[in-house]
């Protein structure tokens, strides 16, 4: 149950990252957006991380920490804020949700994770329930440049590939270790990237009031907070359940349309949730690794 309630706040929280996001990249430009936002989010948990300092320790996987950190931080993060430099945020959200299918498919592809017949119906039962919720008006997604498709897509694959690659070498790890380790290796992502773009965060960035909430909200809560809700989900529940969130995200993202800005919640809508939440359920059924079910085979 903690898990699927850790689900739905996750995806309240990241559907409102989205909006931050958009509000926040013009003026502190796409990678600024990245290192502002794991900067702050690395802020709240340090004070925490600073209680269990014994267990940072030299034998931590470090390495490990650093792939995770640029896979699941750096570099999707500044291709989000990239992607929402030339689409909408709702657009984004909707691409966003690719990312189980490509966390199923690596899974397959790289780590040895096989899917069960009702697994895969739950995959694409959830992508379903967006089409649902878009309206089966996928021709629009297309309509828009190929550098803010594309490079959604390619972020999608990017927490695919942390997400397994985290379940693998980071199953030992604490939860706030490596968030925290995530974040901090993010912000240094952004600063290499500002470096080399040559842009830098303006002085009236935190003069400007909504900026600062943008800041506050997108760094403190969708990343700090957010971070340790994802690992959670992945430590005790798997890659795939974790990375479901994002089928949530679009929902979600509307849900706060409608509560913001008076939007109205359509039959497409709850048609959808219902869609998404089945296709959740079904995709995250306990999975087998291939070595053990070939072994049970040559038994």
């Amino acid at each position: 149950m903690k898990k699927y309630v850790a689900l739905i706040g996750l995806s309240l929280i990241w559907g409102l990252s989205f909006v931050f996001i958009k509000y926040l990249v013009e003026p502190a430009g796409v990678w600024g957006t990245v290192f502002l936002r794991c900067f702050a989010g690395a802020l709240v948990l340090l004070p925490f991380l600073w209680s269990k300092r014994t267990q940072v320790t030299k034998d931590l996987p470090w390495k490990a920490f650093l792939i995770v950190g640029v896979f699941n931080a750096g570099i999707p993060w500044g291709l989000i804020a990239l992607s929402e430099t030339q689409i909408n945020s709702s657009t984004a959200a909707v691409l966003n949700a690719l990312t189980p299918i490509c966390t199923a498919l690596i899974g397959v592809l790289f780590f040895s994770v096989v899917l069960k017949k009702q697994q895969w119906m739950g995959v694409w039962l959830g992508f379903v329930g967006v089409l649902i919720i878009m309206d089966f008006e996928v021709t629009s997604l297309f309509g828009d440049s190929l550098i803010g498709v594309g490079t959604m897509i390619v972020a999608t694959v990017c927490y695919g590939f942390s997400s397994q690659y985290t379940k693998k070498h980071l199953q030992n790890v604490g939860i706030l270790i490596v968030a925290s380790a995530t974040l901090l290796i993010g912000a240094v992502v952004g600063l290499v990237g500002m470096s080399f773009t040559g842009q830098g965060l303006p002085v009236a960035l935190i003069l400007d009031p909504y900026s600062v909430i943008a800041i506050v909200g997108l760094g403190c809560l969708g990343s700090g907070i957010a971070h340790l809700l994802f690992f959670y989900m992945v430590k005790e529940a798997s890659a795939e359940f974790a990375t479901s969130v994002t089928y949530l995200i679009p929902l979600t993202a509307m849900i706060w349309g409608a509560t913001l800005l008076g939007e109205p919640i359509s039959r497409n809508l709850i048609l959808g949730l219902v869609c998404i939440f089945v296709g959740v359920y079904l995709a995250t059924r306990k999975k087998k690794a291939f070595s053990q079910l070939r072994k049970a085979h040559q038994a």
